[in-house]
């Protein structure tokens, strides 16, 4: 038998041009999906978007799973990120699955693949049955680890994943309401150390996190993010994506050394799947998500 060798490659968990596919949240986060984890994952841009004709803004992207606006930097520059929303009431597009939306700012998880600071709102539909979840976490990154082998002159492929995840969890201590105000914030201690705080402002109930993680955040990233994510039982979807109306991120600010900066300057990117989903645009200090 020939004398074995191999060689380790590290690919990304989505193609080749998009941010490794993210971590899972716990399946306590709704114990009615007792039999599936929900998971989040940085933008999956689309490539080759089927849509080239833009009205909205002259610099939009498209993603599979991210819609809003996204500030980018070289290097370490972003450390903190805010913006206020009101709760929708999410319409189901047609059938009687579950389809939701969630509505998050983040630090990372666009140019930079090694983790994310993210909290945020998810708002369901099923039937005429509405519900909300508030939730922090510190992403971290996945990938997979295809381990190649020589054997008698065939090439061996053994494929496994590498994982450093820390769990997602619901803030407790806080509800939500259609047309409730709420705040959502992202505050960076260090790059392995931040704080999460959404504020229900309609409520007058205010919850934080703190939360660490050994993966390093960039800090290239500020984003405002209406996502369409993923549930895993034994694959991983996207979940339906819910008619969350719109929702306008006001006062949407990031904080640098030197201050803090709008959103005038973000990348924004559209939902497409198969079609576009989404229409997103800025107005002063707003980032405007629409479903259509």
């Amino acid at each position: 038998m020939f004398s074995a060798a191999f060689f380790v490659q590290v690919l990304l968990a989505t193609a080749v041009f998009a941010i490794p596919s993210g971590k899972q949240r716990m399946a306590s986060r709704r114990s009615r999906r007792s039999e599936v984890t929900r998971q989040s994952k940085p933008v999956n841009l689309i490539a080759n978007p089927q849509t080239t004709t833009v009205t909205n803004a002259s610099h939009v992207e498209y993603s599979e799973n991210w819609a809003g606006a996204v500030l980018v930097a070289s290097t370490a520059t972003y450390k903190a990120v805010t913006g206020t929303f009101v709760v929708p009431t999410p319409e189901s597009t047609g059938g009687s699955s579950e389809q939701c939306a969630s509505a998050w700012v983040g630090i990372d998880g666009d140019t930079c693949d090694s983790a994310i600071l993210q909290t945020g709102v998810d708002f369901c539909v099923t039937g005429s049955s509405v519900s909300y979840d508030g939730w922090y976490e510190f992403y971290v990154t996945w990938y997979e680890i295809t381990f190649f082998s020589v054997d008698n002159n065939y090439i061996l492929t053994h494929a496994g994943i590498l994982t450093n995840l820390d769990s997602a969890d619901d803030f407790s201590g806080i509800s939500f309401s259609a047309g409730d105000s709420v705040t959502v914030t992202a505050t960076v201690i260090s790059t392995t150390e931040g704080t999460l705080t959404i504020e229900n402002n309609t409520k007058g109930t205010t919850v934080s996190k703190t939360v660490s993680s050994s993966s390093k955040l960039c800090e290239y990233n500020a984003e405002w993010i209406v996502e369409d994510f993923e549930e895993c039982g034994s694959t991983c979807e996207l979940v339906p994506f819910a008619n969350f109306g719109t929702v306008e991120f006001t006062g949407a600010e990031a904080t640098t050394s030197s201050g803090t900066v709008t959103p005038a300057a973000a990348t924004l990117i559209d939902i497409e799947q198969s079609k576009v989903l989404t229409s997103v645009s800025l107005s002063g200090s707003s980032v405007i998500v629409s479903y259509v």
